[in-house]
């Protein structure tokens, strides 16, 4: 049976960039697809390339009005709407370039998942097209689990693809969320993690173009200079307001979380709250770890300076 994939693409403002995307997910060897826009709000001409879009590929674009309330709601609203009996999902950021491979290889790599929830993500080239520059993102080093996805995000949204029923509880739990996430893609890394489901990631070259601008909503954040940023961000409170929006969100789906997860989550929003020596004792209980041994050192220090 052929699967077929829907992907879900949150736009503002994309015209510059958003032809070359759709040209290079109507050249997929995956060709069972689908794709549901939620526009956001453009002022540009985004909806008459979507339009065309849809001209060319008469029944298989769906096109939908965002929130307009951010990009991470934009994608939580996409997730909401998606049908009760969701199928393989992905999503695709308006400004990238993918291989023809890419929906392949995420497909193949979950063929085998069951009825098991499992989300795929892998590594990305970050492209500055000025130059046709390509950095391969960082491979990851230790295990995907929630005590990672407490504190750091590893599955990239415009690399994840979802299975049927990781899809379906996605759609479900996005219907029992009321607040904000930060990021859907850490929202879903967190989620998938935290309700007992897989994380399958793809170490192999990278089979997307990941276009880094002035106008991304997050970007990836290479070199010394944004390492710079991070770690002043820290300071300001920027990861602890993140850490905050985040579990807010996971306390509306507790009831879809494990035992385990519970013990952890309930300890972290502890920690957070207690004095120095109680934090890092309760801290010390759950172990949250990062995907580098720095990173997690840097976590450390943020939780003895009291920025988580």
């Amino acid at each position: 049976m052929t699967k077929i994939v829907t992907i879900l693409m949150g736009v503002l403002n994309g015209a510059k960039w958003l032809q070359p995307q759709l040209n290079s997910i109507a050249e997929q060897d995956h060709e069972a697809w689908v794709i549901r826009f939620s526009d956001d709000g453009s002022t540009d001409l985004s909806a008459d390339i979507i339009a065309g879009f849809s001209e060319q590929h008469p029944d298989r674009v769906h096109r939908g009005t965002g929130p307009k309330s951010g990009f991470g709601d934009n994608y939580m609203q996409l997730i909401r709407d998606l049908p009760k009996q969701a199928g393989y999902t992905a999503f695709a950021d308006q400004d990238d370039v993918w291989n023809s491979n890419k929906l392949g290889r995420a497909v193949a790599a979950l063929a085998a998942s069951g009825e098991e929830p499992a989300l795929y993500c892998g590594r990305r080239w970050l492209w500055y097209p000025k130059a046709d520059r390509r950095i391969k993102s960082s491979q990851p080093s230790r295990e995907f689990g929630f005590r990672n996805a407490l504190i750091e995000n590893v599955a990239a949204g415009n690399t994840v693809l979802l299975n049927p029923a990781a899809a379906r509880l996605a759609r479900q739990a996005a219907r029992m969320i009321t607040k904000p996430v930060f990021a859907h893609d850490w929202w879903l890394y967190q989620l998938i993690t935290g309700a007992g489901g897989k994380v399958v990631f793809d170490n192999g070259p990278p089979c997307i173009l990941y276009r880094q601008h002035s106008a991304n909503a997050v970007g990836a954040g290479h070199g010394i200079a944004a390492q710079i940023r991070r770690k002043t961000g820290v300071l300001k409170g920027n990861f602890a307001r993140r850490i905050k929006q985040n579990l807010a969100v996971l306390d509306q789906i507790k009831p879809l979380l494990t035992e385990e997860s519970l013990r952890d989550l309930r300890r972290f929003e502890l920690a957070r709250n207690a004095a120095l020596h109680q934090r890092l004792l309760l801290l010390n209980e759950i172990r949250p770890y990062r995907q580098t041994s720095a990173g997690t050192l840097g976590f450390w220090g943020a939780a003895s300076l009291g920025q988580i």
